[in-house]
């Protein structure tokens, strides 16, 4: 493993994370990724990618390990600092997690405004990451009128909403045809050139990533088994 970095965006120091004493999710796992940086994360079904995830923005707690982002401890983090901790990160789901009955606006524009940010300034941004994303003309519908690549772009510009210094995306292609996968996958090489956002997808779509030519990290069982471009 080469040596840290003080550049880096992601660390983790031998990270094991077991649900039970015959469910272990991740074993011995010491990673780094580059600040700015965009790196796949790929591996069969129940290889680990969700729960790895998952560490990262403190949905999870490592059985053992240090975990490291944007140079703050993340397991040492007290849990009234988790949400401000989130704030700094834009995190895709793959289905969406959209609110249904708020607008496009409302489901973007929901945490700056539990933030107290003047409707005004929420209104500019909201429309400048639906301008990003290319559907900022669907600012007023419901998510249940929008097929599912709209829905994934609203998803992007709503982890986009607050500038964040990492995205974090778990198949966010996994429900869209291939066509629609390379058109999200243009959305977060733009953000991560033009803006320096850090990006770690993961996915399972091997010619997606081929097809990108970025840096690879491969997990098998739990295992970190390869770690292609770092």
């Amino acid at each position: 493993m080469k040596a840290a970095s003080n550049n880096d965006m992601v660390r983790l120091y031998n990270v094991y994370k077991d649900y039970d004493r015959k469910s272990t999710a991740l074993i011995d796992i010491s990673l780094e990724i580059p600040r700015g940086g965009f790196v796949f994360l790929t591996g069969p079904s129940g290889a680990g990618k969700t729960t790895l995830l998952k560490l990262l923005f403190r949905a999870e707690m490592p059985t053992r390990g240090s975990i490291i982002v944007n140079g703050r401890n993340v397991v040492g983090i007290p849990d009234s600092k988790v949400p401000a901790m989130r704030r700094e990160l834009g995190i895709v789901f793959q289905d969406f997690k959209l609110l249904r009955h708020k607008t496009v606006f409302e489901n973007i524009s929901f945490i700056p405004k539990i933030l107290g940010v003047p409707y005004w300034q929420r209104r500019t941004r909201t429309y400048e990451v639906l301008k990003q994303v290319g559907i900022a003309h669907k600012m007023r519908e419901l998510p249940p009128r929008l097929s599912g690549g709209e829905q994934q772009r609203v998803a992007i510009a709503r982890a986009l909403i607050n500038d964040p210094v990492l995205i974090l995306a778990d198949e966010p292609t996994g429900n869209l045809d291939p066509d629609l996968s390379f058109e999200i996958m243009s959305i977060f090489e733009s953000v991560n050139r033009k803006q320096g956002t850090t990006v770690l997808v993961a996915t399972h779509d091997r010619a997606l990533i081929e097809a990108m030519g970025k840096p690879v990290v491969v997990l098998d069982s739990g295992r970190l088994v390869d770690r292609r471009g770092l």
